[in-house]
């Protein structure tokens, strides 16, 4: 390493392999960063007259002027000094030689102790490993690619966007009725579609199992005068009569014009709905409470057994649904008051 001109030692191996390809080098791409430095230093050497104007190497001949005098002075004193290398490797291998054929174990050591400069600058040119500094400086390298990586695929996901979506989709009032009508279908629908046995799977004496009933909804069920009884009856207390009443007792639709009688202009910023949802609301919870509480039967439209087996199918009976109707009542009234 100290071999080479200071300037370079300086510079990281990705400088370096950039400087090698702007000069001109040859056979680099297999070099250490050691043996890079010592080939870029010769070349440069070798050629200063060339590169002497080049402004990105200014630093690297002042580098070469601090330590040698002047570039030219430099450029003789490498050549004098290489062909010094060349001739003292030439001298060790022929000690080595002579060591061979001779039985005198101290001729090569006396050929190093009369050459200890020639032997210092061989030294120099042999490849050591990478110093903790360019380790370090490969694994920041790394870590920094792997980050830009991981947030390039989280922006293409688009996961930012489609969160935002579907946060806005649900920050609805509609949304909090639709979660309502699907929490207590999900309790209503064993009594519509029960499960019925549909296959068995045999036990498997190899794999030590057990045999395992498949039960699925008994679609046949459709056909039965039980599925619709209950499907009708559910429908028109918790959402077509509650649906009726909203349309026609419409709040929004009266407060969404600034003339006194509603005919006059829109008042911009106002949604108008189609089924007020503080309406809809009430009318579920006082139908639900008249039907399912009460047990009124509308002049024997609706069966006592068909209401007797929705309260039994309903979570908490009737009083689930009037918790979901106040549920469903305080946040139309809250979504109103925001929109004032």
């Amino acid at each position: 390493m100290s071999g080479a001109n200071s300037w370079l030692s300086r510079q990281r191996k990705s400088d370096l392999v950039e400087l090698a390809e702007k000069v001109g080098l040859q056979d680099y791409e297999s070099l250490r960063k050691s043996e890079l430095e010592l080939q870029l230093d010769e070349y440069l050497s070798d050629n200063a007259t060339q590169f002497q104007g080049d402004p990105s190497l200014a630093n690297y001949f002042a580098s070469r002027a601090r330590t040698a005098g002047s570039p030219v002075k430099k450029d003789l004193d490498l050549r004098v000094a290489r062909r010094r290398i060349t001739k003292a490797v030439e001298e060790i291998v022929a000690v080595d030689s002579e060591e061979e054929s001779s039985p005198n174990p101290t001729s090569a050591t006396t050929a190093l102790i009369q050459t200890p400069g020639r032997a210092l600058s061989l030294a120099s040119r042999i490849p050591l490993p990478a110093t903790p500094a360019d380790v370090a400086q490969a694994v920041d390298r790394g870590t920094v690619a792997v980050r830009e990586r991981v947030a390039s695929i989280y922006q293409e996901s688009g996961i930012t966007e489609r969160t935002q979506a579907t946060r806005e989709n649900l920050s609805t009032v509609q949304s909090i009725l639709f979660f309502i009508s699907v929490f207590e279908l999900y309790f209503l629908r064993p009594s519509l579609l029960p499960y019925k046995l549909a296959f068995t799977i045999p036990a498997i004496q190899a794999l030590n199992t057990n045999p395992w009933d498949v039960y699925l909804p008994d679609l046949f069920h459709l056909l039965t005068s039980d599925f619709w009884s209950l499907a009708l009856t559910w429908t028109f207390t918790s959402f077509a009569f509650p649906a009726l009443l909203g349309y026609f007792f419409n709040l929004s639709a009266g407060n969404s014009t600034t003339g006194g009688s509603g005919k006059g202009r829109h008042r911009a910023g106002y949604t108008e709905y189609v089924i007020d949802p503080l309406t809809f609301s009430l009318a579920k919870g006082i139908v639900t409470y008249v039907v399912y509480g009460q047990g009124a039967s509308f002049n024997g439209w609706i069966s006592p057994s068909v209401v007797r087996d929705i309260n039994n199918a309903l979570y908490s009976g009737y009083k689930g649904v009037l918790v979901g109707s106040g549920v469903s009542t305080l946040a139309a009234i809250y979504d109103a008051a925001l929109k004032k």
